[in-house]
């Protein structure tokens, strides 16, 4: 049987992996050699193998998780299929987002954003009936979609007439775990059951509008935390974001959304 086997090098050879790689998988579970002498730990592979070495070598190109890996290969055909396609879904939203952020690039490299106005005034008390959600940075348009699926059911639950635009209440620090709310304007003292309340008081903000995808919000944040402290400002959370024209109304590059940062006079 030894004949028919290769050696840990040639194999690695033939599937286009290295000796390293091998040794990782195997100690992982996610490649194990048919045969490892007892005596000198040397690993030897079956020809047939090969198939799913390579198909681990293409997997692991594309940043697929070798947990995720692990899981497609010990999967029957079916399952194998849906596990391959939402990692599928996975790289799509990967690609979009990292397409937004060379524009974001480009738009820096021409010297920053341009028009991106800011300007100072007073914003009345409001009071808004919210949900609320704990995430990442990274899932913050996932966990915003997720709220207004539990928002708008439990306005209407409420018996609470609303119109748009939508607020979304975010920290100012973007910490590795995060509170977010989704909420609309109600009246002082409004019936909200299943809803939290969040009063945001009156006084001096800093605000601009952005124009374009929400991927891009972070120039306009830019423009506007820049302002803050160039005008000897201090910011005090929630961020807020008013979506005044949302994906369901107008093309990804027409979004407009207001962003209102409440401030306070620094002391010297």
């Amino acid at each position: 049987m030894r004949d028919e086997l290769l050696t840990i090098g040639r194999f690695a050879r033939l599937c286009r992996l290295s000796v390293k790689q091998l040794r990782h998988y195997d100690e992982t579970g996610l490649l194990t050699p048919v045969r490892v002498d007892v005596g000198s730990g040397y690993r030897y592979y079956a020809p047939e193998q090969a198939r799913a070495a390579l198909t681990i070598a293409l997997l692991r190109d594309m940043d697929v998780p070798l947990a995720v890996i692990a899981e497609a290969l010990a999967a029957g055909p079916e399952s194998r299929a849906r596990i391959l396609h939402a990692e599928r879904a996975r790289l799509a939203e990967r690609i979009s987002r990292d397409q937004a952020r060379l524009k974001v690039l480009e738009r820096l490299a021409e010297g920053g954003p341009p028009g991106q106005d800011v300007t100072t005034g007073r914003e009345p008390e409001r009071v808004l009936a919210v949900v609320r959600a704990h995430c990442a940075p990274a899932e913050i348009g996932a966990k915003v979609e997720e709220c207004v699926g539990r928002l708008l059911p439990a306005l209407g639950g409420a018996g609470i007439a609303w119109k748009p635009p939508l607020w979304g209440l975010y920290p100012l620090d973007l910490e590795a775990r995060m509170e977010i709310a989704v909420g609309v304007p109600v009246g002082r003292g409004a019936a909200t059951p299943g809803l939290e309340v969040e009063v945001l008081p009156g006084g001096p903000v800093v605000e601009t509008v952005h124009i374009g995808p929400y991927v891009q919000l972070p120039l306009a944040y830019n423009a506007l935390f820049a302002a803050v402290h160039e005008r000897g400002l201090r910011p005090r959370a929630p961020a807020r974001e008013v979506y005044l024209a949302g994906p369901a109304d107008v093309p990804q590059d027409e979004l407009r959304t207001r962003l209102i940062i409440e401030v306070e006079e620094t002391t010297a």
